[in-house]
């Protein structure tokens, strides 16, 4: 892979490719898979493929607002993922529609979202908490070069890799170490290079980006982690209301939080606001979370 690939223009290039499902026929669309990619499909490219594909299906004038998503199976990226779409209600103002996500004929994901055409209305929102500049912060890429010594040797290559994501935070590392802390934190993070205008592709790379880092807050007060070959995880369901225009290739700030783990599972909640203190969106996740045989939970 030489520098060029590696840019952060090429990187958020292959992310836009990645979403922009292809129509195979009317509500019929297919994902790409991720160059590269290996064993299991992430979560938030099958949620942000699906949304692509239901707006596809939907008036330019309404945008998501709202998407619920049940993971069923493991998604594998030896193959690419199918989308049929059903167009269950059109009305003045308001669209939804269901997403059955397939590979080889088995259901992996079903999705129900909602899209609305913009009008004003009553206002109120919760403040977003102090947290310093996502410009005085660490890079992405820095503070991992600094950490690998925490990573075991064989995640080496994916720990490095750039990614047209980047997040930064007060203690990025807080994850790799056992320290048992509270079930919250704070993120900024953007896409890595400009976007361009199409808001559908920023509501989908926020939906893609909102899978992460939510479903580790509910390890955060037992100190494990599934790097360390402690915990299994997986997503469960997931789902996102968006409140407000924003762009994704500017900070956002993602505040995250876990009321409750236990039976195996974590939830995990999150609000995203946007740099100059809006409120865009919010985030709830019910993840798998099952301490691995010979590990003891904190």
């Amino acid at each position: 892979m030489t520098e060029q690939d590696l840019s952060p223009e090429s990187l958020i290039q292959g992310l836009t490719t990645l979403l922009d499902v292809e129509t195979l026929d009317t509500d019929l669309y297919r994902g790409a898979r991720k160059p590269g990619g290996r064993g299991r499909v992430f979560g938030g490219q099958v949620i942000a493929q699906a949304l692509m594909a239901a707006s596809k299906s939907t008036d330019v004038d309404r945008v998501p607002h709202s998407l619920h998503a049940y993971f069923m199976r493991p998604g594998n990226e030896d193959f690419p993922v199918v989308y049929r779409v059903v167009r269950d209600y059109d009305g003045g103002s308001f669209s939804t529609r269901r997403v059955i996500a397939q590979q080889q004929g088995v259901p992996i994901l079903n999705m129900a979202a909602s899209f609305h055409k913009m009008e004003p209305g009553l206002s109120h929102q919760d403040t977003m908490p102090d947290m310093p500049d996502p410009d005085s912060l660490p890079s992405e890429t820095a503070w991992r070069q600094q950490t690998l010594h925490l990573v075991p040797e064989k995640f080496h290559s994916f720990f490095l890799t750039p990614r047209p994501i980047e997040f930064r935070s007060l203690d990025p590392a807080a994850w790799l170490r056992s320290d048992k802390l509270p079930p919250q934190q704070n993120s900024w993070f953007r896409a890595v290079a400009p976007l361009g205008d199409d808001p559908q592709l920023h509501r989908a790379v926020l939906a893609y980006a909102s899978d992460m880092q939510l479903l580790g807050t509910c390890a955060r007060p037992h100190g494990l982690s599934w790097m360390r070959g402690e915990l299994m995880t997986a997503s469960l369901d997931h789902a996102v209301w968006i409140h407000d225009d924003f762009r994704a290739d500017d900070w956002l700030l993602y505040c995250t939080d876990s009321p409750w783990a236990g039976r195996g599972r974590g939830m995990n909640r999150g609000k995203i606001f946007s740099r100059d203190g809006r409120l865009v969106a919010s985030v709830a996740q019910e993840g798998l979370i099952r301490v691995m045989k010979g590990r003891k939970e904190g």
